[in-house]
C-alpha cells in the first residue's frame, strides 16, 4: 500500500512500528496511549524480511534506520524516542520526504538527567562500589570518600541539561566552569559559573578540572571529542561523567587512563555499543561505575516524552504539521 493512501480517514488506526527491544517502559507507555493502533516490535535487523506490511511510524530504539530500512517500511513518520538523532540517516530520510522529529530535551528530561549526572558524581567520589564491597565484607569506616563541596565541576557544552546540573552542583558549594563554542558574561551569569572557555581554549579549563561532565550532542565534529590530550590535560586523580553519549570518548583512551590511575574514575551512562556487552573489560575496572542508559528514564520523564510522541503520532493521523522536525 502506498504512502499516501494509508490513512484515508483522520481516526484510522495507523501501523506503528517499535525498532528495538530495548527500554521497555518506553513500548508499555505506547501501547496504553496508543490501543487504537497496531504497535509492534522489531526486535532484530535480521529479521526485516519478516515485515512484510508497511508501517507509519517507525519509532527506533538505539537501532540504526538507514535508507534500506525506510525503503522497506516506507515510514511517513521516523519519531525518535527522545532527543539525539544520530542513528537516522537524515540524507536518505530527506531524499525520500520522510519526516523525521526528535523530542526536546527540556522539562522533565532534563532534570532526569541532572538528577542521575549528580548520582555518578557523589558514587564515584564516595566510592560506592568499595563501600558496598566493605559491607558485604564486614568492613566499617572504608573507604575514605572525597567530598563534592569545593570540588570544580567542568560542564562541557552548555545547553538546558548542562543548566539542570549546574542548578543542583551549586547546592553542593561546588565550583563551576563551562566550556561552549561561543563563551559570554551572559552564559557565565546563567549558569553558576567561575568561568567559562572556548573549545580551543579547552585545555587552560581542563587543567583546573577535578570532574569533567559532558553535555555536549554526538556529531561528525565531537565524535571522539575526549580523547587522549583531554584526559591527559586533566589533572591528575580527576573523574569523568559521561551521560550523553558514548561515542564522545575515545574507549581506548579512557581505558588506558583508568588502568594506569590518572583518572580517578568514571561514571557512565551510555556507551561505544549499546547494550554495552557484560564482557567488557572496561567495566571490569574498580574505578567505573556503569548503568545502562537510564538517565533519564524516570516516571516523569518518560510520561512527558510519550506525551510529545503520541502528540506528533496523532498529527499524523490527522495530517496536520510535525513538532521540532529535523529540517
Amino acid at each position: 500500500m502506498a504512502a499516501a493512501s494509508r490513512c484515508d480517514a483522520d481516526m484510522n488506526p495507523l501501523s506503528i512500528v517499535v525498532c528495538g527491544e530495548t527500554f521497555p517502559s518506553a513500548q508499555m507507555l505506547l501501547r496504553e496511549r496508543l490501543r487504537g493502533d497496531q504497535v509492534c516490535v522489531w526486535r532484530d535487523r535480521k529479521a526485516l524480511p519478516a515485515f512484510t506490511a508497511a508501517a507509519d511510524v517507525l519509532i527506533p530504539m538505539m537501532f540504526q534506520i538507514d535508507g534500506m530500512v525506510m525503503d522497506h517500511f516506507r515510514p511517513r513518520l521516523i519519531q525518535q524516542w527522545g532527543s539525539g538523532l544520530e542513528g537516522i540517516d537524515l540524507e536518505a530520510a530527506r531524499a525520500r520526504g520522510i519526516e523525521v522529529c526528535g523530542v526536546a530535551t527540556t522539562g522533565s528530561n532534563a532534570e532526569s538527567v541532572a538528577e542521575h549526572v549528580v548520582l555518578l558524581m557523589l558514587a564515584l567520589l564516595r566510592e560506592l562500589p568499595a563501600a558496598q564491597a566493605n559491607i558485604r565484607a564486614g568492613i566499617l569506616g572504608a573507604p575514605q570518600g572525597r567530598m563534592l563541596a569545593g570540588r570544580t565541576v567542568c560542564l562541557w557544552g552548555l545547553g538546558k541539561i548542562a543548566r539542570a546540573i549546574a542548578r543542583r552542583l551549586r547546592a553542593f558549594d561546588a565550583r563551576l566552569l563551562g566550556i561552549t563554542r561561543n563563551p559570554d558574561a551572559e552564559r557565565i551569569a546563567t549558569f553558576g559559573l567561575e568561568a567559562c572557555y572556548s573549545a580551543t581554549e579547552r585545555a587552560a579549563c581542563l587543567r583546573r578540572t577535578d570532574v569533567l561532565v559532558l553535555c555536549v550532542r554526538l556529531n561528525d565534529e565531537t565524535r571522539g571529542l575526549v580523547n587522549g590530550d583531554v584526559l591527559a590535560a586533566l589533572p591528575e586523580g580527576a573523574y569523568l561523567v559521561n551521560a550523553a553519549r558514548g561515542a564522545l570518548v575515545d574507549y581506548e583512551a579512557l581505558y588506558l587512563a583508568l588502568c594506569s590511575g590518572r583518572l580517578a574514575g568514571a561514571g557512565l551512562d551510555v556507551f561505544w555499543e549499546e547494550p554495552i556487552s557484560p564482557d567488557d573489560p572496561l567495566l571490569k575496572l574498580p574505578r567505573t561505575i556503569a548503568t545502562p542508559h537510564v538517565a533519564g528514564v524516570t516516571d516523569r520523564s518518560y510520561g512527558e516524552i510519550a506525551e510529545a510522541v503520541v502528540r506528533n503520532i496523532e498529527r499524523l493521523r490527522r495530517r496536520g504539521a510535525a513538532l521540532h522536525r529535523e529540517e
